[in-house]
């Protein structure tokens, strides 16, 4: 009977797990224990045997892939071209395993048996899928202050990523965008929406990554931001104000200047008191020269005598004389006495100034 080259190494893994039933493990180490890998990547697992060993296996998932016998390399037998093995030095102690292209379906557990008294150590492969990442809006020209939304979708992921914003390089606070995920198949989809108030030009990103990623999956927009308008309703608004303002200021600058002036012109109650002090003393002054300078009647002849100056003058201007029948008529000129060459026989002056002329009336 012939056996295959695969049921020979199937062959090898059972008698392996025979041999090593009920022997303690030693001298034996698998790194790493945990790998995370993205999808189409090369994923590798070292076995280090310390001592001598003559065969050792490597299962992943339930499926023997390779087998190894320590005397020579050409002595590595794969079922495939996507697993490999080598030694790491020149000696045999160490074996590395290689896992090229890595699928999803490959996620799961990756062990490592060597025959005799070593046993066998599992590790555990994780792969994720990196999907892709776009802005759906686009580069935007928006005015200033205007509420702006952008939109990122990250489609055919797995695990679910993680969803982040940039602005101007400067992380955007998570509270200003929500993401929201879900399941399409084997992998996942998410969108995130960014809301914020657009105040200059701005370069938008948004990433996703997921562990395995070394650098997160970007798209970038270029956001412009137009000067707003100017609103003129606003601008006349303002003019008018300050205009009431202006007016309403100098009106009462004015107010203010003319009472000033008033009060100053007004006088003050003392001041008021000795101008109206000298006003009655002046008038007293004046009515006392009156009394005392008035025009003395010249035809005023008192009873019993006849040739007597006047000392008083009617009212009428004419001076009578009593128990006579002779009429004096004063001439009243007070500041201009007649001359001496101005005399005549019929007209006689008195000393006081005063023609008299006589008449003679018959009763």
């Amino acid at each position: 009977m012939t056996f295959s080259r695969k049921s020979r190494s199937n062959l090898f893994y059972i008698c392996l797990s025979l041999c090593s039933t009920g022997v303690v493990s030693q001298g034996f180490q698998l790194e790493p224990l945990n790998s995370t890998v993205l999808q189409g990547s090369d994923v590798q697992f070292n076995a280090t045997v310390q001592g001598k060993w003559d065969f050792m296996t490597w299962h992943v998932g339930d499926l023997l892939v390779l087998s190894v016998l320590s005397s020579s390399t050409s002595n590595i037998t794969s079922s495939s071209q996507q697993y490999s093995a080598s030694f790491c030095s020149s000696d045999t102690s160490c074996v590395r395993f290689t896992i090229h292209n890595v699928t999803r379906s490959q996620s799961g557990s990756v062990m490592c048996s060597v025959l005799g008294s070593f046993g066998s150590k599992t590790a555990q492969l994780y792969v994720q899928e990196s999907g892709k990442v776009s802005i759906m809006e686009g580069n935007m020209t928006v005015v200033q202050d205007q509420l702006v939304k952008f939109q990122c979708v990250a489609s055919a992921w797995f695990p679910i990523p993680t969803i982040g914003w940039t602005q101007n390089g400067e992380a955007v606070n998570n509270s200003l965008y929500n993401t929201t995920s879900t399941a399409d198949g084997d992998s996942f989809n998410s969108t995130s929406v960014l809301n914020f108030q657009a105040v200059r030009n701005t370069i938008v990103e948004c990433w996703a990554t997921v562990p395995a990623l070394t650098n997160p999956q970007t798209s970038s927009v270029f956001l412009v931001v137009d000067p707003k308008p100017t609103d003129w309703t606003v601008l006349i608004a303002v003019v008018v104000s300050i205009g009431g303002v202006a007016l309403l200021v100098l009106l009462i600058l004015g107010i203010i200047f003319c009472y000033k002036r008033r009060k100053e012109k007004q006088p003050n109650y003392q001041d008021e008191m000795s101008r109206r002090v000298r006003t009655q003393s002046e008038i007293g002054g004046i009515n006392a020269a009156e009394q005392t300078e008035g025009q003395v009647n010249a035809g005023y002849v008192p009873e019993g005598q006849t040739n007597v100056a006047p000392s008083e003058h009617s009212d009428s201007g004419f001076c009578q004389a009593n128990g006579s029948g002779v009429v004096e008529m004063p001439d009243i000129v007070k500041s201009n006495p007649v001359r001496n060459g101005d005399r005549s026989a019929d007209n006689t002056v008195d000393e006081a100034g005063f023609k008299k002329h006589r008449h003679v009336t018959i009763v």
